[in-house]
């Protein structure tokens, strides 16, 4: 996926101009397939509905997504949708082909999470946005989305998995946040770590030479895809074949809890181009 910011990246005065910007790049630029967003402003901001109008209402049907940020409640992304309609009725588009990211950037977005994610169906996914949201939590940082080596422990913890739990609800793919130490790849391979691990769908990179330890960390290993792929032979051949529902893979059990596990490590994988080893 790739987005195009109208957002922080843009000073104030150029806001108006970047509108037009944005518009020539998607008619004018190869996107190949990928995914493509717009972030907007905030609803707290004058420019969001113009935003939209003259984005949405004129990149044409090559723009797939926009992103809202620092979402706050239900609301705001019901507003979004509602606008987008609109403006896909006057410009031509089919009625929701637009699709809406929703950054979670405060913790007043963060209480409202659950709401938020089932506000529409337009929803695609739901991105944690770490700076912004340490500085609404008044968290004696400086740089957003880092470790805290003072604190014991992982100190956005809790917001990771309330994210994950109300995206995964509703069907969303989640997203976290920029580690903005564009150098630090060490830094950035922990980070990537810790939401991997709790089962996020990647990280929002800010640099091309952040990309590549952020695919090799979200996306299985040869070897994991490799044996996803045996331990679905398997469980298919018990159920199937010997119409057994659970059976023994080497000195494990596996049973329908494992297919799904199994079917996420090859979904994500051959999403990515991966192929199963021969043999």
């Amino acid at each position: 996926m790739s987005f195009l910011d109208l957002e922080d990246s843009v000073a104030p005065l150029e806001k108006e101009a970047a509108r037009g910007k944005i518009v020539r790049a998607i008619r004018d630029l190869p996107w190949d397939d990928r995914v493509l967003c717009v972030r907007i402003n905030a609803w707290d901001t004058r420019w969001t509905y113009q935003d939209v109008i003259e984005v949405v209402g004129s990149a044409g049907e090559r723009l797939d997504e926009v992103m809202l940020p620092k979402v706050q409640c239900a609301a705001d992304v019901e507003a979004l949708d509602r606008l987008l309609t609109q403006v896909e009725l006057n410009s031509g588009l089919p009625v929701g082909h637009i699709g809406i990211e929703a950054q979670i950037e405060s913790t007043r977005g963060l209480i409202n999470v659950e709401e938020i994610c089932a506000a529409s169906p337009r929803l695609e996914t739901i991105v944690f946005g770490p700076a912004d949201f340490a500085a609404s939590m008044e968290m004696p940082v400086l740089t957003g989305g880092i470790q805290i080596p003072e604190y014991p422990g992982d100190h956005f913890h809790y917001v990771f998995s309330k994210i994950l739990m109300a995206g995964r609800a509703n069907g969303l793919q989640v997203i976290d946040g920029p580690y903005l130490k564009i150098k630090d790849t060490d830094g950035l391979r922990d980070y990537c770590l810790r939401t991997a691990t709790l089962g996020y769908d990647g990280k929002w990179a800010l640099h091309p030479d952040q990309v590549a330890v952020i695919n090799q960390v979200y996306l299985p290993t040869q070897e994991q895809f490799d044996r996803a792929w045996a331990i679905l032979d398997a469980y298919r051949e018990a159920t199937e074949g010997e119409r057994k529902g659970a059976v023994m893979f080497g000195d494990e059990m596996i049973d329908e809890a494992s297919r799904k596990m199994a079917i996420k490590f090859v979904t994500r994988g051959e999403r990515a181009g991966m192929v199963r080893s021969a043999g």
